[in-house]
């Protein structure tokens, strides 16, 4: 059975709870937003060979089709119902009410305070937390406030942050750190560590940003040796273009080596992967890079991404023809970043992956709007529900995914990051960098150093970008 748009008018009097209104205050029943929920991931969702639920054959005709439809009581619960293996397999499909916020988020537009950070047990304490700033954006509220990488706050408007309640207290639109400081009171022994206050406030106000996804480029001279430093943070579509500047740079400095920072990238367009993939190498045009398999009534939606020698605006894109790579990730490197790493690995003689092992999603997704073909173009108008379910997996060349387990660092380039040993983004003493740069200039001794301040005696409990589960991804554009 496909879309059952149809049985719209044989159901039009039959109602469920909630309705919704648009300007010419049409009503849209819960049953009519259920039909495009199951429509839509009966046709595109990439496990639905899993799900009885939206097999082809799974209703006689319409009257059990409504019945089905109006056993739930809201969109989310029958989209939740229909997601396979939620907590070891799909942790990545949605669905929202509002698709307006949605494309924004796509374009790099959210409201924020333009900082990300961690939340750690405190020392000494089963119930107290305080958070790290690991990353602070340019000229928005928390740099225009002189927050900076490596800050410590262990109160949010005078009440302690707590296991409990850091997520209610920094969902805030509005509101004030108390800033701290670790406080080891001069011993190497921890049973005395505390969170100190610094008597500091900083108030900040969550506005609508538009982040650069290029971070930080530098260019070094390791041992007569020209390296190039990227740290790119999102793979937004349209950056592409940034990113070709970037390049276009690097290999006017005759760059020879180069340390891709995705550490805190959490993916994107998949497009946007192939052009920075082709930047990388150059050596590949017109082979396949990474391909996208749909589900077994899709297969022919599945897309070959071959690497490229010019942008889909016609520019030719700047390659440095590199044959090894270095690559910064951690755990919160997902979807576009490990598809990257994933797609490059059979062309190169050599990627070292630096830090700690990456989200593990393998799978992309694209926004199914209420329309015919679930495209935005005739999207109904009288709600705004819309879906992003996986809809394919990412392959490279010889059909390898990443694994759900993430991808590992190399063997013995492993680190976690230090919260009290972060160091500054781009600078060559920063650990993570400094490691590439010690393996460049072949120097073991500044590894084993580097390494040994790494640490795992910090108890993470959540990261910022929990609270915003429908960034990144592996978007299909």
């Amino acid at each position: 059975m496909k879309k059952l748009n149809a049985l719209t008018l044989i159901l039009a009097t039959i109602f469920v709870t909630s309705c919704f209104e648009d300007g010419d205050d049409i009503p849209v029943t819960t049953r009519d937003i259920n039909d495009f929920v199951w429509s839509g991931m009966n046709e595109k969702y990439l496990y639905k060979d899993n799900i009885s639920d939206l097999s082809d054959n799974r209703f006689s005709g319409n009257a059990e089709y409504s019945s089905y439809l109006n056993d739930f009581d809201s969109p989310f619960e029958l989209f939740e119902s229909l997601i396979y293996e939620r907590e070891t397999v799909d942790r990545f499909s949605w669905i929202v009410d509002n698709y307006l916020a949605l494309e924004q988020l796509f374009t790099g537009n959210t409201v924020t305070n333009a900082m990300e950070y961690s939340i750690y047990d405190s020392p000494n304490s089963t119930t107290d937390a305080y958070g790290v700033i690991r990353l602070v954006l340019p000229n928005g509220p928390a740099d225009n406030n002189n927050l900076k990488r490596g800050d410590v706050f262990y109160a949010v408007d005078g009440v302690g942050i707590t296991n409990d309640n850091y997520r209610t207290l920094l969902s805030q639109d509005t509101y004030t750190l108390n800033l701290g400081f670790y406080n080891d009171k001069g011993t190497i022994e921890t049973t005395d560590d505390s969170i100190d206050p610094t008597g500091e406030n900083i108030t900040l106000t969550k506005t609508l940003y538009t982040e650069d996804p290029i971070f930080k480029t530098e260019i070094f001279n390791i041992g007569g040796e020209n390296v190039g430093y990227l740290m790119y943070n999102g793979f937004t579509a349209g950056s592409e273009t940034e990113l070709n500047a970037v390049f276009s740079d690097f290999k006017s400095n005759n760059i020879q080596h180069l340390v891709l920072d995705l550490r805190y990238n959490p993916g994107g367009s998949v497009n946007v992967e192939r052009f920075l993939a082709s930047m990388v190498t150059g050596q590949y045009t017109g082979e396949l890079f990474q391909k996208l398999i749909y589900n077994s009534t899709s297969q022919g939606d599945n897309i070959d991404y071959n690497f490229a020698n010019k942008l889909d605006n016609g520019a030719s894109i700047n390659s440095l023809g590199l044959d090894k790579l270095y690559v910064l990730a951690t755990g919160r490197s997902a979807s576009a970043s490990e598809g990257l790493i994933n797609g490059l690995e059979p062309y190169l003689d050599n990627i070292i992956q630096i830090g700690t092992t990456t989200v593990g999603k393998t799978q992309a997704s694209i926004t199914l709007y209420d329309s015919p073909n679930f495209g935005r173009t005739g999207a109904n108008s009288n709600h705004t529900y819309a879906m992003q379910p996986l809809v394919a997996i990412g392959v490279n060349k010889n059909n390898v995914s990443v694994p759900g387990t993430g991808l590992p660092p190399s063997f013995n380039y492993e680190y976690i990051e230090n919260p009290f040993n972060f160091g500054v983004l781009g600078d060559v003493d920063e650990p993570m960098l400094a490691l590439a740069l010690a393996d460049i200039e072949n120097s073991t001794g500044k590894v084993s150093e580097i390494k040994s301040k790494s640490t795992q005696s910090f108890k993470l409990l959540m990261d910022s970008n929990d609270l915003n589960p429908y960034e990144g991804g592996m978007i299909i554009d």
